[in-house]
């Protein structure tokens, strides 16, 4: 069996490219980047074509690593738990059949499946987590990584059940095999020994933990990357805070957008920040208090319980500290709720009816005027938003003493005022409660719908619309239309919208919102249907005269009629809206084939990032694509796209230095003629300047395109010289559909047979049938 899981990664990857499968083979030496680093967004997107990729071609230890690796994701930089709980198991069963059983991978399905119960509530399954980890310790070498990722684990588990003493001894036993067994420890196993060093109060010790490991670590040849770096920080940050040297802890402590960005340094953050506080050196003010209560409704829904819980109860302290008293009810209140989600609540019940005992004896505030005005008044004065609440909550306190109905106006302002602080899940529930004494408030059932989706809820949202099918079946299909495009679901948002028009023809959003969705079906004529549909419903032109409504309607909308029309190839409405724009076209028919400036086409590619591809604007809505691409991007060399109206880049200041090669940057939305190239790659020792001219000028003329991707940096090896170095090229062929390979080989031959040191371009000569020895002679000589 093999036991080297990254050696097993480059054989894999390895016979992937060879076989032809090189977005998987990419995906495999890629998505653990993306996983342990927090690039969520090019995780989500390369996984599920990479998963589907593993499946179709029967490899399941490659679906073994995908998965893991993107629970990993889940787990520690989303702090998923109850969210990513049917995949733990269901990853755990299917690391363990038997055709499974031996990748080196899926011990690993073990560490997240306790993961996921550590962030449900690690004290309560602290028995569970300790029988699975300790069977898969037995049957682990020391020097395999899944040991050390395992014993880590293994001390977090004794640290949940109150024993950091045994969790740090645990660690040395660990790290003693691990040496002997002829490996180190990784970064990561600092963390878990600073964490219990940290809980014994050892906080200088803890420090000198994390001197010492990044010393080995780099010492070994590594190098911190972001990731590593911001986790120090802010371990750092704590350990300083905690030893009172305060001025230090704030120079580390990360930025708080740093921390919303990452919710694996959340915690310790919110810790060294509680101190600090506690010392005066940082501002306990309602920005702080929202940003935590934001943090927790992540976790909660995530089904975190336990560190929602315990962002709860330092949230709570720190707003009994500003005298908070609605915000920090909230808080208990929320703690309430969680505590029904634990499995074990000792320690932890008891903090929760403090934080309310307390929250429940701050007084509440006078109000400056009658509870019918003050909406008013909080428009007029705008006071802290916890003062705000305060308020709020006084005048609704007051009315159900008097045994009176709470008014909807002064609920709506709570909730608005809550949502900014960050309490969503309070906001539903009292619009929930609201709506249940007061059904037919549209505010507050569009205020209520808005929230639904915005937290995902999906059965909330089947539920509210049920409640008002009813009385407003247009109502009802436009709040399912708009939480099927929150979900991707562009086929129910059109079947949605369909049914919210036939009760409300004249609907101008929701033929904006059908719309957008058939664009996104790729369905450019039902989308150019409905904005005509929709730009004869808005006013009429000849009435509206300079009146604001109708630009507001009319400009966009016609750009979204231009871009649906060129994607239809309906080029009389393309000279049609864009007259109505002002635009002047050279020809009165036809195609718009014009060249108008260069632009910049923002696409995805396969692993998910975005990148800005120079192109050349032949119209109001479309660009031929400059550069010559690989199979990274579903786009090529001489490709015209279409691309939506807006610019998504921002323009610089007149007199900025960037001012001059500024380039508007549009969103690719579907490729409208391929230009058909095929790209391969040239590599070797850089041509002198007038060679290389005249070799891309002949290549140009024979219809092929080339585009360097090398900068100055890029050097090769010089066969004659071991101890030197030559400038190289590295750069990419566009061939035409107009030439076959063995064409462009042979053309390729003859151009670059004077030059000083040669080309080689073997996948090229290997599509053309050529001998491909020459190219392989090549590459080894220079190094390339």
């Amino acid at each position: 069996m093999t036991t080297d899981i990254w050696s097993w990664v480059q054989d894999t990857h390895r016979q992937l490219a060879e076989s032809g499968q090189h977005r998987l083979a990419d995906a495999l030496v890629e998505i653990a980047g993306h996983a342990v680093e927090g690039r969520n967004e090019q995780l989500d997107a390369m996984f599920p074509e990479a998963l589907a990729s593993a499946r179709a071609l029967g490899l399941p230890w490659v679906e073994v690593f995908l998965r893991h690796w993107r629970l990993q994701n889940l787990l520690n930089k989303r702090h998923q738990g109850e969210a990513a709980m049917s995949e733990a198991v269901s990853l755990l069963e299917f690391a363990h059949r038997e055709e499974t059983a031996s990748c080196p991978q899926s011990v690993c399905a073990v560490q997240d499946f306790t993961i996921c119960h550590a962030n449900i509530d690690g004290p309560g399954y602290v028995p569970e987590r300790l029988a699975v980890l300790e069977e898969a310790l037995q049957r682990v070498e020391p020097a395999r990584a899944c040991f050390d990722c395992l014993s880590r684990e293994y001390a977090d588990t004794l640290e949940d059940d109150g024993r950091p003493a045994d969790a740090l001894a645990h660690l040395d036993r660990a790290e003693t095999r691990i040496r002997a067994a002829g490996e180190r420890a990784s970064l990561s196993f600092a963390h878990s020994r600073v964490s219990a060093l940290h809980r014994l109060g050892r906080h200088q010790d803890a420090l000198d933990a994390f001197d010492t490991a990044e010393r080995a670590y780099v010492a070994a040849g590594n190098r911190l990357d972001d990731d590593d770096r911001r986790k120090l920080a802010v371990g750092r940050a704590l350990q300083h805070a905690a030893l009172g040297r305060f001025g230090t802890a704030l120079e580390l402590l990360p930025d708080a957008e740093e921390a919303d960005r990452y919710p694996d340094i959340r915690h310790r953050w919110a810790a060294a920040v509680e101190l600090l506080v506690a010392a005066g050196e940082f501002e306990n003010d309602a920005e702080l208090g929202g940003r935590l209560a934001s943090w927790a409704g992540e976790s909660d829904l995530a089904g975190s319980h336990r560190p929602c819980l315990d962002l709860v109860l330092l949230a709570g302290g720190l707003a009994l500290g500003r005298g908070a008293r609605e915000v920090a009810l909230t808080l208990a209140r929320t703690g309430e709720r969680k505590l029904g989600q634990l499995r074990s609540t000792a320690g932890v019940a008891e903090r929760v009816a403090a934080l309310r005992a307390a929250a429940e004896a701050l007084p509440h505030p006078e109000l400056p005027v009658p509870a019918e005005e003050l909406p008013r008044w909080l428009g007029e004065n705008q006071p802290d938003p916890e003062t705000g609440a305060d308020l709020l909550a006084a005048a609704l306190a007051a009315a159900a003493a008097a045994g009176e109905r709470p008014d909807t106006v002064l609920v709506v302002n709570l909730a608005t005022v809550l949502g900014v602080l960050g309490h969503t899940r309070a906001v539903t529930e009292l619009a929930w409660n609201q709506l249940e004494l007061d059904p037919g408030h549209e505010y507050l059932t569009g205020m209520l719908g808005q929230l639904l989706i915005d937290a995902e809820d999906g059965e909330g949202v089947d539920r509210l619309a049920t409640r008002i099918a009813a009385a407003d079946p247009a109502d009802a299909h436009w709040l399912r239309a708009r939480w099927a495009a929150a979900q991707g679901r562009w086929e129910e948002v059109g079947e949605q919208c369909a049914a919210v028009l036939a009760h409300s023809p004249d609907a101008l959003n929701t033929r904006r919102l059908a719309a957008s969705a058939a664009t996104r079906r790729g369905e450019h004529a039902e989308a150019q249907r409905l904005y005509e549909e929709l730009l004869a419903h808005a006013l009429d032109p000849a009435e509206a005269g300079e009146d604001e409504q109708h630009r507001t309607v009319q400009g966009p909308d016609l750009w979204h009629l231009v871009t649906a029309a060129t994607a239809n190839r309906d080029w009389a409405a393309v000279r049609a809206a864009g007259a109505r724009l002002g635009i002047e076209f050279d020809t009165d028919s036809g195609p718009v084939e014009e060249e108008w400036q260069l632009v910049e086409v923002r696409v995805r590619r396969a692993n998910g990032t975005t990148t800005d591809l120079p192109a050349l604007r032949t119209g109001p809505a479309t660009a031929r694509v400059l550069p010559v691409l690989g199979d990274d991007i579903d786009l090529n060399h001489g490709d015209v796209v279409v691309f939506a109206p807006a610019v998504l880049n921002d323009r610089p200041e007149p007199g900025d230095d960037e001012a001059e090669d500024w380039r508007p940057v549009f969103e690719h939305l579907t490729l409208l003629d391929p230009a058909g190239y095929t790209t391969y790659w040239l590599d070797g020792g850089r041509p002198a300047a007038h060679d290389w001219h005249a070799l891309r000028d002949a290549l140009r003329e024979a219809g092929h395109a080339v585009w360097v991707y090398s900068g100055d940096e890029y050097r090769i090896a010089d066969p004659a010289d071991p101890d030197g170095s030559l400038p190289g090229v590295y750069a990419a062929l566009g061939v035409p559909p107009t030439a076959t390979a063995a064409d462009t080989d042979a053309l390729l031959t003859t151009l670059t047979a004077g030059l000083a040191h040669p080309l080689a371009w073997p996948a090229l000569a290997e599509a053309a049938g050529a001998d491909t020895a020459r190219h392989e002679k090549i590459v080894d000589d220079y190094g390339l």
